[in-house]
């Protein structure tokens, strides 16, 4: 009966297995509802500064501001990776380096000296055991980002880009569109692209000047690009890892299904073959 022990240790196994995938499948599923919750929040926050800043823009007034200064040439780039510190996440993580690897390629095609920014432990892994340099990185940033996290995250950069230093910077993140979709993309955050001024301008009565409310919020723009990405990210992640959960569970499932199946027929054969031997010794001692 070594091959039904052997099958009964296996089935404990997955069940063990089961319960560990279920667990982490409810527990990104709380969490996947708050982080859709605070993407939800941050978009029309965006779409605001966005609106007042198109209100706002004229090309006399971009001439100020070094943050709008499109270069003639994108000599020095920075990349802002945005990954997670857990895996266990189907190939969220890696579809997200994958993504980063293709814009820090397209940059060095054309030429362009790269710094790479790494956030979550999975991408600073990744890079370290290829060899790749990382200019910096950031492993402390929990499932609830914040604003804060943001300006720390870019902040000298904004400040090298509008010193020269720096002649654009990219975001590389999850876009979260739905539970099912969250693919990966690079965004522009610097310079900031002069925003479309077609159609009727808002009437706005400005205090104190067009000027000093632009200085105030075109860095909250790039920080709150950053925001975005950060709680974007969360959200894709944490929607990518219940899905791999779920898939887990039903897997597992479909396995104890064929092996309980298995040991059955093992058990049923062996029993079979125990009757057999009884019959058989019996009619031995009768003839």
């Amino acid at each position: 009966m070594a091959k039904g022990r052997e099958l009964k240790g296996r089935i404990k196994s997955i069940e063990n297995t089961r319960k560990i995938t279920r667990t982490l499948e409810m527990v990104a599923t709380s969490k996947m509802k708050r982080a859709q919750d605070r993407v939800q929040a941050a978009r029309p926050y965006a779409q605001s500064l966005a609106e007042v800043i198109a209100g706002l823009y004229s090309p006399d007034l971009a001439e100020k501001f070094p943050i709008l200064r499109q270069p003639a040439k994108v000599s020095r780039a920075g990349v802002i990776l945005l990954t997670s510190n857990r895996g266990l996440a189907g190939g969220f993580n890696s579809n997200l380096i994958k993504e980063g690897r293709k814009l820090l390629a397209k940059l060095d095609h054309d030429g362009v000296e790269t710094e790479l920014h790494v956030v979550g432990k999975k991408g600073l892994g990744y890079f370290k055991y290829i060899g790749r340099k990382v200019a910096s990185s950031r492993i402390d940033i929990t499932d609830r980002p914040t604003a804060q996290n943001a300006a720390e995250i870019v902040d000298d950069l904004l400040n090298r880009f509008v010193t020269r230093e720096l002649d654009a910077v990219y975001v590389v993140h999850s876009k979260f569109v739905s539970a099912l979709s969250t693919p990966p993309t690079s965004t522009q955050i610097l310079p900031v692209i002069p925003p479309d001024t077609k159609g009727a301008r808002p009437d706005y009565l400005l205090f104190p000047s067009a000027e000093a409310i632009l200085s105030e919020l075109l860095p909250l723009y790039v920080r709150n690009a950053v925001y975005r990405g950060l709680v974007e990210n969360e959200a894709a992640f944490q929607s990518s890892q219940r899905n791999a959960m779920k898939n887990a569970t039903d897997n597992a499932g479909e396995i104890l299904n064929i092996l309980r199946r298995t040991y059955n027929r093992a058990r049923q054969a062996q029993i079979t073959q125990e009757i057999a031997e009884i019959v058989g010794g019996s009619a031995a001692l009768e003839g």
